[in-house]
């Protein structure tokens, strides 16, 4: 990923590692909030721009809510190069930066705050009138977007009724799900490997079991834990069951959670916001460390547009 030193980029991989070859995400810089009727960032039509990566799974939740609550006329979009290479995160020709056409998204980052020394990560909300970055943590991102943009009449994705039970899931899943993929593919240790990966299956054996007779973890409603669990589960087969070894299962071996996947991506604002041969290109070609040939191999035939039932 690499980070910001003194306000200088250095390459720094995708890891940290602690005692035993874990994986260790650090935590996200810029944690402002977007409110209406706030003095220092309101929520208004046109002052925000999301860059994003559509290989990320933490940037495409923000996809995912700007297109499913119809604010893609009132918040604009950079997408960087899937490939990230020795100074991060890029904008090329076909993957510009609409506002100020800069070559790297550390670049970005150094606008905001010459001093910073934190990683460079997508997504990030950038407000152009203040000239800064909002903030660079998904989960806080998509809650602004549903609580803080959204129409009246847009979906609710946190309902008050649910949100101590959707937050209860969500901290599962991140913890052993969408890091837990990364967890086990930037282990350096088979003792670290083995924890990640165990935790892993655990969680998915659990949301099996749990989405029995639902069609959505929690019954009939499309909920933000769908979401944030959707953009692991898409990326599973092409991309983690091979490249980060969690190959016990496939998600198609999985039938209640296939059938989410599928359900999810069949959703035509969710489809348009993703491409498979991004997220398989920036994975394959970006971790050296894991792939260092680059060889990204064939794709499989996953089937995510095949009828449900």
């Amino acid at each position: 990923m690499g980070k910001l030193i003194e306000g200088q980029w250095r390459p720094s991989g995708m890891t940290a590692e602690s005692e035993g070859g874990r994986f260790v995400r650090e935590e996200t810089t810029f944690r402002d909030w977007v409110r209406r009727g706030d003095p220092d960032h309101p929520a208004e039509a046109g002052r925000y721009h999301l860059y994003v990566a559509y290989a990320c799974p933490w940037a495409h939740r923000t996809l995912i809510y700007r297109s499913l609550l119809d604010l893609e006329d009132a918040i604009s979009v950079s997408v960087v190069h899937p490939h990230m290479l020795e100074q991060g995160w890029r904008f090329t020709d076909d993957h510009p930066d609409h506002l100020f056409g800069l070559d790297y998204l550390h670049q970005l980052y150094t606008k905001a705050d010459p001093t910073t020394t934190c990683r460079v990560t997508v997504p990030v909300l950038w407000d152009k009138e203040k000239r800064t970055i909002v903030n660079n943590e998904s989960a806080e991102i998509i809650r602004m977007l549903d609580e803080e943009f959204a129409h009246d009449h847009a979906m609710d994705l946190r309902p008050e009724p649910l949100r101590d039970a959707i937050d209860e899931v969500n901290a599962r899943v991140y913890e052993d799900v969408n890091n837990g993929v990364y967890r086990a593919g930037f282990a350096t240790t088979q003792e670290a490997y083995d924890e990640a990966v165990t935790a892993l299956f655990e969680a998915l054996d659990w949301l099996e079991a749990r989405l029995e007779g639902k069609t959505f973890l929690f019954d009939e409603r499309l909920t933000e834990a769908d979401v944030r669990l959707f953009t692991t589960l898409l990326r599973f087969d092409p991309v983690y069951f091979v490249h980060f070894k969690c190959s016990k299962r496939r998600i198609a071996d999985y039938p209640n959670l296939w059938a989410l996947t599928r359900r999810v991506y069949q959703m035509p604002a969710v489809k348009k916001t993703v491409s498979l041969p991004e997220i398989r290109q920036h994975y394959y070609y970006s971790h050296a460390s894991i792939n260092p040939h680059r060889i990204v191999p064939i794709a499989p035939d996953l089937g995510l547009d095949a009828p449900l039932g």
